[in-house]
């Protein structure tokens, strides 16, 4: 081949190497996730909230989905991009015909070859195509600010969630230790009762009833004892927990915390202002809906024509040499368009169709407004329950413990019963449940009315 033919070929394959390698070397985001996400689940032996909080934030199914989700938007915005810019394109082609299709032109002519071929390295960009493409771009980032604020709502809703389940573990471990003393007073009645009928003073009557009441004090422990493990499961779910096995190699999660009730100060009117203006699910619905008028512009663009500016430059075998490196190179340089006087009325279709589409972004948008705006009242209502019930339950608990101290004192000094130190000990059970209940629903409405604000979840760091 002539110097300046394997020259071209040897670009040409250099630059298809090139980009070979580049497209198996480069590291892709979905690469990192991966190899994240392969790394061993690993927790401390106690975890707190912060911790679990944090844990869920790099493990939650929902979140890393939500992740992977703007993922996919970023590639949807760099492909609408690439229509704006240049293409460039490296064509070749080989042929070879049968000699029997050649046609002869008589004595003298040149002989057809059977042979050809080009190299053509082309280049068009898009001048004018009616804004389609600013349409589409602005179009592609509203969706791509929609998925970030929707990670954000997802994030919320984790969090949310990882924090229920974290104080329905505790909730549950605080139930199981008011059955557990509530078992200790039972069998403590029980041994009294016993000796003092073993010494003579005391009725059988009594010692049967305080026998039945200590079985009937153990079924709520065991059903007590089987809703914590049940809810550590659910715990271990909202965490994305795969693996139960953790650091210390014990297959169970022990958690750090109490139901402690830390008192918190809402206004209705400033929870439905910040509702209105930091709620992920909201923002997002406005950019949709943003997206939808782009859409509109975008399909009204097909209205007009389309112009490409194209130049390029060719390598090519002449046509009448049989020598295949007799060739033919230069540039060539031009323009091209086009515009659908008639297309059946397709693109009037689409601008119909992008025009209902962003009308139903914008009533989207005022349904979850209205949605948003009742969340917030009832979790707002059911924050002032919580702390209500917790007022009314700690008082209880004060007084059913002094009731359950008189009862033993008048029973040791034959003036109350066995069932009323029984009936004491009951209500002492119940208002210590009523009580921890109560916190739990404190701590859950706090944390719930927070998310309806749209106030991202805070991470409770103790030193």
């Amino acid at each position: 081949m002539k110097p300046s033919t394997r020259m071209f070929f040897s670009m040409a394959l250099a630059s298809a190497m090139t980009f070979t390698g580049l497209a198996q070397e480069t590291t892709t985001p979905s690469d990192l996730s991966a190899e994240a996400s392969a790394k061993a689940d690993s927790l401390p032996g106690e975890i707190d909230l912060p911790t679990a909080l944090r844990f869920a934030l790099d493990h939650n199914f929902s979140i890393r989905q939500a992740r992977q989700r703007i993922e996919e938007q970023e590639g949807v915005l760099i492909t609408t991009r690439a229509a704006a810019l240049p293409n460039v394109a490296l064509n070749s082609q080989y042929q070879q015909t049968e000699k029997t299709l050649q046609e002869s032109f008589g004595a003298g002519a040149p002989t057809p070859n059977d042979q050809s071929w080009s190299i053509t390295l082309q280049a068009t960009q898009a001048l004018f195509a009616g804004g389609k493409f600013t349409a589409a771009i602005h179009a592609a980032k509203d969706v791509r600010e929609a998925a970030l604020y929707e990670m954000q709502g997802v994030i919320n809703d984790a969090l949310l969630d990882v924090r229920t389940k974290f104080y329905d573990v505790l909730l549950n471990q605080e139930k199981i230790k008011v059955q557990e003393k509530n078992l200790e007073l039972l069998q403590q009645q029980y041994k009294d009762a016993k000796s003092r009928y073993d010494a003579g003073s005391g009725a059988q009557f009594d010692l049967l009833r305080a026998e039945v009441a200590l079985a009937n004090g153990r079924p709520p422990l065991i059903e007590a004892r089987n809703t914590y493990r049940i809810s550590i499961e659910q715990l271990r779910q909202a965490l994305g927990l795969v693996s139960i096995t953790l650091a210390t190699g014990r297959p169970s999660l022990d958690l750090a915390g109490s139901l402690d009730c830390t008192p918190a100060q809402f206004d209705l009117d400033s929870a439905l202002a910040a509702a209105s203006t930091s709620r992920p699910e909201l923002l997002r619905y406005a950019r949709l809906q943003s997206s939808g008028e782009q859409n509109i512009k975008a399909a009204k663009a097909d209205y007009w024509p389309t112009l490409d500016a194209v130049g390029g430059y060719e390598l090519k075998k002449k046509s009448f040499s049989n020598d295949l490196e007799s060739t033919l190179n230069g540039w060539f340089v031009g323009a091209q368009s086009s515009w659908a006087v008639f297309d059946g009325r397709a693109t009037a279709g689409k601008v119909r169709e992008a025009r209902s589409q962003a009308e139903q972004a914008r009533l989207t948008l005022l349904n979850e407004q209205l949605s948003v705006e009742v969340e917030v009242r009832q979790a707002f209502s059911s924050f002032e329950e919580a702390g209500e019930l917790v007022a009314a339950s700690t008082k209880t608990v004060e007084q059913a413990e002094e009731a359950v101290r008189e009862a033993h004192v008048r029973y040791t000094a034959g003036t109350a019963t066995e069932l009323d130190v029984l009936q004491s000990q009951v209500d002492l059970t119940t208002a210590r449940t009523n009580l921890i209940q109560a916190n739990y629903s404190y701590d859950v409405a706090v944390a719930t009315l927070r998310r309806a604000m749209g106030v991202a979840d805070k991470f409770e760091l103790r030193e």
